[in-house]
């Protein structure tokens, strides 16, 4: 079944040509919950929509992308929509959702009064800004990189460590939660570093991407280079350089039980790597959809933008300057199916399946239907084990080679 286009997002201002206003969306995001979806608009302002809460209710929002570009007020209970005015081209986007405080909590991020859910934003000129989601107001700023905050990432276990890659080719991981000294600048208040828990320098090119393993234990980083760096969460030591990818690497992603781990790069493969051994087990190849129509055509390969797991870990989804989504299955090597966008930069899925946000070079974003799948009773066994067994515990077991095997992703 072809991704079918449920609705399109148009930012609500003219565009400018000012270089300033950067019209491009790098960046979508879901809360984990579902419940709120955030895209940088361009135009250094974010859009905060509270969701839909079900694939009906997204439906009939695709009448409203036909009524110009302004998008209209989406409400969901008491929640309104919301524009953060960034003051500068955001890059990357971050949801947390934190454990609410208890009377008499102690906890220095409730001290600050810290809502159970926020935004992090990584801007261009290197600040983070952290907002708090129900009333759109900015919390604090994270300072310490010396150049674009390119991509964010938060612990999915809920605890406020942020994790920001950058063009100063460094990565820091961040402790919210921790005191840091905070001083006014304007009608908002500025963080010293003090909440900086560590610096990952190791990559000598700009970083576009990290990610956080599900399981937390891991954190992958790629940069415009050809291997992609895989790092410890807990002793914020690197693990491994993963070399394979022939052109940089700009896009990684973990599977939801964190036994794999994929990375998109210009050189039009996505790989799909155990990140326990480093063994490689499977590559993408991105051919052109004519010439897998047309034997006859030559081969021109596209670069890859953006790859990520669909939520049960049985799909992929893709985006590439050829100007296609693509939709992979887990144990096939070719797409199982396409969908034409202009100019795609960026793709995530809902966190309960069902369809996948894309943004664009124009501003827009894109909201297509998935495949829906009910997960075997063996993929649910697989997943639950991997989710708190690693590839050597597994193979530790005394279990048949072929069950070992399936466990590990060497079969599919």
């Amino acid at each position: 079944e072809e991704p079918v286009l449920l609705a399109e997002l148009k930012p609500g201002r003219p565009q400018r040509y000012d270089w300033k206003s950067s019209c491009e969306t790098w960046s979508v995001a879901f809360s984990p919950d579902g419940a709120w979806f955030a895209w940088s608009q361009g135009h250094c302002v974010v859009k905060l929509i509270p969701w839909p809460l079900g694939e009906a209710e997204l439906c009939k929002t695709s009448e409203r992308k036909s009524r110009g570009s302004k998008a209209e007020t989406w409400s969901r209970g008491a929640a309104k929509e919301k524009t953060l005015e960034c003051g500068q081209i955001v890059w990357g986007l971050a949801f947390s959702a934190w454990p609410a405080a208890e009377d008499g909590d102690t906890d220095p991020a409730c001290a600050m009064g810290l809502p159970c859910l926020v935004l992090a934003t990584g801007l261009n000129d290197g600040q983070i800004k952290v907002w708090e989601v129900q009333t759109g107001h900015l919390l604090f700023s994270l300072l310490g990189h010396q150049d674009v905050v390119r991509d964010l990432s938060f612990a999915p276990n809920g605890s406020p460590i942020l994790v920001s890659a950058s063009r100063d080719k460094t990565l820091r991981v961040w402790d919210l939660s921790r005191d840091g000294v905070l001083f006014p600048s304007g009608d908002t208040f500025l963080l010293s570093p003090g909440r900086q828990v560590q610096v990952l320098s190791g990559h000598v090119q700009w970083v576009y991407c990290c990610s956080i393993s599900p399981d937390c234990s891991m954190l992958c980083s790629a940069a415009g280079e050809k291997s992609a760096l895989l790092w410890s969460m807990r002793s914020y030591t690197l693990i491994r350089r993963l070399e394979g990818h022939q052109s940089s690497v700009v896009s990684c992603d973990f599977s939801p039980d964190s036994a794999l781990l994929v990375t998109a790069s210009y050189d039009a493969c996505v790989i799909m790597w155990d990140p326990y051994t480093g063994e490689q087990l499977r590559t993408l190849r991105h051919v052109p959809l004519y010439s897998m129509l047309d034997s006859s055509s030559e081969i021109h390969t596209s670069s890859l933008r953006s790859v990520c797991f669909s939520p049960e870990g049985l799909y992929l989804a893709t985006v590439a300057d050829d100007r296609l989504l693509r939709i992979w299955a887990l144990e096939l090597r070719s797409p199982v199916a396409f969908a034409p966008m202009t100019n795609g930069l960026c793709c995530m899925y809902f966190p309960h399946g069902g369809f996948i946000a894309t943004g664009t070079r124009d501003g827009h974003v894109q909201f297509w239907t998935a495949p829906r799948v009910l997960s075997s009773l063996k993929h649910l066994c697989r997943k639950a084990l991997r989710t708190f067994l690693t590839t050597y515990q597994v193979l530790a077991l005394p279990i048949p080679r072929k069950l070992k095997e399936f466990l590990t992703y060497r079969t599919f």
